[in-house]
């Protein structure tokens, strides 16, 4: 409880007196406005380069290599991070370390993504021999044409701004987020060019929501115990089973084939329609006929979307011989 908190902490949760909204606020827009601005002008740089960039990472062998130090380092272990998880293998270096060691990291047959704004960082630029000499591929992401780096890669991307957001000019901040957008840029060319679809990207989100709703049905569905009855079962012995089965549902089934489906809502409605004799009424007379299927290797995000726009709670899933093979249930945002 707050009124348990030492008095400095309670000091720190009370409401404080802004005196400078104005000023605040309207430099903060500002900042995102020189950010939109950097992040434009870029569009306008894209030329052949850029495709040929794209070219020698797809026909990578090996891995992608980022490469960097400092703030440029963070970006390309970002960089690196969105390669890997769209279907190019990637991964970060700290071009210090390599100096020292992990160089041994790197191999013929891999591409070396070089990030450095001034593109004459020393850690990085000194590589770069050691780099040509193991026969790699090298592109270089700079804000300086004439630079060391831009001089001795295969191909340079240009990432120059006008301006650092800073107001002393000095802060990288225009600057790596015009690289970090053309690293995205990057990876968004790879995914079109490899077709790199929703069912790709789910091999490589396994965890989280994100990953849920990248599973396939067949990997989300119940598949046992499922609630089923005969079509001349009598409805009061259905409503027992739907209750059983906590799905909602009884697949109405003769021998291995499915003939109709009953919902809750199926039920409610029988009631209002007959509401003397339901109980004693057969199945067949109130269920559904030709229910909705959905094939097990529908992506649970796709059986969601159709979910929704049928208003549906749940889906009856079939195996590629169109049997029951389970029920894939409504799933939350």
């Amino acid at each position: 409880m707050i009124n348990e908190a030492p008095p400095s902490v309670i000091r720190f949760a009370r409401p404080r007196r802004v005196t400078r909204t104005s000023a605040v606020v309207e430099g903060a827009r500002e900042v995102f406005r020189q950010q939109a601005r950097a992040i434009d002008a870029l569009a306008d740089r894209i030329d052949v380069g850029f495709a040929e960039a794209v070219e020698i990472l797809m026909t990578t062998v090996g891995k992608v290599v980022l490469l960097g130090v400092g703030k440029s380092g963070l970006i390309g272990r970002k960089i690196a991070a969105t390669f890997a998880s769209t279907g190019t293998p990637a991964f970060f270096v700290q071009a210090g370390e390599a100096y020292h060691g992990d160089l041994g990291m790197i191999s013929q047959g891999d591409t070396v993504v070089l990030i450095s704004q001034s593109g004459e960082t020393d850690e990085v630029v000194r590589l770069m021999p050691h780099l040509r000499r193991l026969g790699v591929s090298m592109i270089g992401m700079t804000g300086a044409l004439q630079s060391t780096l831009a001089c001795g890669v295969d191909v340079v991307l240009d990432t120059s701004v006008e301006r650092e957001a800073c107001p002393n000019n000095l802060a990288p901040t225009n600057s790596t987020l015009a690289t970090l957008a053309m690293g995205d840029a990057l990876a968004v060319a790879l995914i079109q060019q490899r077709s790199f679809g929703a069912s790709e990207f789910a091999q490589f989100h396994p965890g989280g929501s994100l990953g849920q709703r990248l599973l396939t049905v067949r990997e989300a569905m119940r598949k046992d115990d499922l609630p089923t009855a005969r079509p001349d079962t009598r409805v009061g012995d259905a409503l027992m089973i739907m209750s059983k089965g906590r799905l909602g549902l009884v697949m109405v089934m003769k021998a291995d084939k499915l003939v109709g489906l009953i919902t809750d809502g199926d039920l409610r409605r029988a009631m209002q329609n007959h509401p003397n004799d339901l109980l004693g009424m057969s199945v067949s007379q109130i269920m559904t006929d030709n229910p909705v299927t959905i094939p097990e290797s529908t992506l649970l995000v796709d059986a969601h979307r159709r979910m929704q726009q049928m208003k549906l709670k749940a889906f009856v899933v079939v195996d590629e011989q169109g049997k029951v093979s389970g029920v894939v249930e409504v799933f939350e945002e």
